[in-house]
């Protein structure tokens, strides 16, 4: 008899979601879950309310006047916009294009449709011009470090998501966290190499200290009462007298 197919608990499958969502985290602690859990919660009522403020403007909007619904509706279904224009609103729309109180409307409304077209069209230009170097860079990045097509992937998922929180206006702590630590990685670096150097002379200071006090067990020859040459000791160097000498 085959094995009972194992039913995953509310709390198992919902982690599962958000580790699909957010691969980069690892919900190991309820404040990372939870947290998490508030902000997409956030984004979602944000969303809800922008699509709410949209609904009702086109409900008043219709309700100004019934026949707007019946030509974004023909339009939707594939009808060209301008026999939609006559056949919702009559060949009273020709009258007002030919009014010439309205020529002036007309014209910088015309100005206004060309240069969107011009400003979109410059835009998509030089989108595709910088995602050409940007691909050139990802290859030339992959292959420095070895990294495998998913290793790559993965990076540009993440910073795409960060582009699109940003867009809509939100930052996680992570995001926040990642931004420090990239803004301070050289400073940090400078300083341990600094404290790595500075640890190093005194320990070698300390060493040559220890090996003039100790000596190397060897007695000295021609010497009196233990002193070389029957002379006066030597004088002792400083700990600072070594560490100039390092």
């Amino acid at each position: 008899m085959a094995d009972k197919e194992e039913v995953k608990s509310r709390r198992d499958q919902h982690l599962e979601r958000l580790r699909k969502k957010y691969p980069e985290k690892k919900f190991e602690d309820d404040e990372e879950i939870y947290g998490t859990i508030s902000d997409d919660y956030d984004q979602y009522e944000q969303e809800l309310g922008g699509y709410r403020d949209r609904e009702k403007t086109l409900s008043d909007m219709f309700a100004a006047d019934e026949r707007s619904a019946q030509f974004l509706n023909d339009w939707r279904n594939g009808q060209d916009p301008v026999v939609g224009l006559v056949r919702t609103f009559g060949l009273e729309i020709k009258d007002v294009l030919d009014n010439p109180e309205m020529q002036d409307k007309i014209a910088e409304a015309n100005k206004e449709y060309v240069e969107r077209i011009a400003k979109s069209k410059k835009l998509d230009e030089e989108y595709d011009k910088n995602m050409d170097v940007t691909l050139d860079t990802l290859r030339q990045f992959q292959a420095e470090r070895g990294m495998s097509d998913e290793q790559i992937d993965a990076v540009m998922d993440f910073l795409l998501g960060v582009v699109k929180d940003g867009v809509m206006g939100k930052f996680s702590a992570e995001t926040l966290d990642m931004a420090c630590k990239a803004i301070n990685h050289d400073e940090d670096v400078a300083n341990a190499s600094e404290e790595g150097e500075v640890a190093g002379r005194n320990s070698k200071i300390v060493e040559q200290h220890r090996k003039s006090n100790k000596g190397d067990g060897t007695a000295p020859l021609n010497g009196k009462n233990g002193q070389a040459g029957g002379g006066s000791a030597p004088k002792s160097q400083s700990i600072f007298d070594l560490a100039s000498e390092a």
